[in-house]
């Protein structure tokens, strides 16, 4: 008799703990993970997680490949079906996908399927590597339609969306209501603008800043709260300093209090990511929220996909403090019932597909 299905998962970063766990849950799944991405990014404490099997040790290869140690020897098990993440540059992920062909086992790729940047001979091969699974879940739908474009089935392919800690993070919500924090540090009443994450070179935060000294050079008064750790050698400080605006911004510094979290995203104004977005974009609207962020698509995160233009965010132009500007301005001028209108509309966005829920539902479907 086999098993319920294996997962090899290339990492397990803090945030993916909740629908891991409830997998196991639902499932009764077992997991083989990745001790390490090759960043700096948080991983949860795998044996905490019920179904955790072992840790992989991760050997980095020429060329940006790399290697899964005990990967491949889960193949031999009485698994049915494997669920991968990782991408074509975990070469063990290679032999396990021809091993399962050869045994007659399923290949389910957890992706963010196609990003619209991909070129040469690496597009070819990630073709290739999503053509030998038995069935592709993918993150949005904008990198679902771009797999089907590709030449992946139609019927192999569905989106599974992203998700934070959907059942905790709606208990706090529920219990949200206005507060003065942003008063009491600011000691005003400016609207204020949220970026939370870590930051870091790609993040763009200085456009950010520069977005607030413009607009307070046209005579709008506005705050901004930056809230994670400063990576890369990025000095936020300095520049802050440099436009004269120190008496707007607040460095919150990192934090891993969700009521507090919840409490400065439903307070906020509007949540700017300059950089790519991600599951900053999850974060802010399931607190009520509205995200900002640049409109290149295929430099952008799938979790883009939960902005909805006028309702629950907006697009400015990459790269321009000028568009930023303008596109920014408006949820900053939002009555009381209109940003009671925006908190619903995210909300709806939310609850409706970015959930773990969502996602169980989308796995029973497959596994």
């Amino acid at each position: 008799m086999q098993k319920s299905a294996c997962f090899i998962l290339n990492f397990g970063p803090h945030y993916r703990f909740p629908i891991y766990k409830k997998i196991n849950e639902v499932f009764g799944s077992h997991f083989y993970i990745g001790n390490s991405d090759g960043t700096e990014l948080k991983g949860f404490d795998y044996a905490s997680l019920p179904g955790f099997q072992r840790a992989m040790i991760r050997h980095n290869l020429p060329g940006g490949f790399y290697w899964m140690c005990g990967s491949v020897s889960t193949i031999f098990k009485d698994y049915g079906k494997y669920v991968l993440t990782g991408e074509p540059l975990c070469l063990s992920n290679w032999v396990v996908l021809i091993l399962a062909k050869l045994f007659g086992k399923e290949t389910i790729s957890w992706t963010h399927g196609w990003y619209g940047r991909e070129q040469g001979v690496k597009k070819w091969i990630k073709k290739l590597y999503f053509h030998l699974h038995t069935k592709c879940i993918c993150y949005n739908e904008y990198g679902a339609r771009l797999l089907v474009e590709q030449g992946i089935k139609a019927e192999k392919v569905c989106t599974i969306y992203n998700s934070l800690d959907s059942e905790r993070q709606r208990q706090i919500r529920n219990e949200l209501v206005p507060t003065e924090i942003y008063r009491l540090h600011f000691g005003n009443d400016n609207p204020v603008i949220i970026y939370c994450g870590r930051i870091q070179q790609s993040k763009k935060i200085h456009l950010l800043v520069e977005a607030v000294a413009q607009l307070k050079s046209e005579g709008i008064d506005v705050n901004a709260v930056l809230i994670g750790k400063q990576t890369d050698g990025v000095d936020m400080a300095t520049i802050v300093e440099q436009l004269g605006i120190q008496d707007r911004i607040w460095f919150y510094g990192p934090c891993y209090d969700e009521e507090k979290l919840g409490e400065l995203f439903y307070n906020a104004a509007v949540c700017v990511s300059p950089g790519n977005v991600g599951l900053t974009a999850i974060h802010a609207l399931t607190y009520g929220c509205p995200v900002v962020t640049h409109d290149n698509i295929p430099n952008q995160m799938p979790e883009f996909e939960a902005i909805r233009s006028g309702v629950t965010g907006d697009f400015f132009k990459e790269d321009s403090v000028e568009s930023l500007v303008e596109v920014v301005k408006p949820w900053l001028k939002l009555t009381s019932e209109q940003r009671k209108t925006v908190r619903q509309q995210a909300y709806q966005e939310i609850d409706g597909k970015w959930n773990i829920q969502n996602q169980i539902s989308v796995l029973k479907r497959i596994i």
